[in-house]
């Protein structure tokens, strides 16, 4: 069961990444509707936290993404919320060797700061990032 619901979590979050959201919102935004929670806010709440938080590259945003889901999932209590969020990012970073932005895209050409880069075929073939997200939102719904 859980495996088919990380399957369609992990799948709407890479669709949504691929069709201009940032990572965060794209992970995020895939489990906001379990939260009743519409699209519209979820993308305010979580617009903020990509690029590794404003794009300074430190969280990736796919993490910051999955932990807003999981702190919409088990908070408000922080002692109930901490050990998923320690569990996810253990998992993430097992997976990936890092939860830092700027670690996981060195060598791709990211730059901290400024403008988004535009979506292009291009950037898409130099980024991990939809694997981030997907790998993340995989997590969250596991976690």
């Amino acid at each position: 069961m859980w495996y088919t619901v990380a399957m369609e979590k992990s799948d709407k979050a890479v669709e949504l990444f691929k069709t201009g959201a940032c990572c965060s919102q794209a992970v995020f935004c895939a489990f906001a509707e379990d939260f009743g929670m519409d699209a519209e806010t979820a993308m305010k709440v979580s617009a903020g936290l990509g690029g590794g938080v404003g794009r300074m590259r430190e969280v990736c945003g796919a993490v910051t993404g999955a932990t807003l889901a999981l702190g919409m999932k088990y908070g408000p209590d922080k002692a109930a919320v901490y050990p998923h969020v320690q569990e996810l990012c253990a998992r993430f970073k097992a997976e990936c060797g890092s939860i830092v932005c700027r670690e996981l895209l060195a060598g791709s050409g990211a730059t901290q700061g400024g403008a988004p880069e535009a979506r292009t075929d291009a950037y898409y073939r130099k980024r991990p990032c939809a694997e981030m997200v997907r790998l993340a939102a995989e997590l969250a719904a596991q976690v």
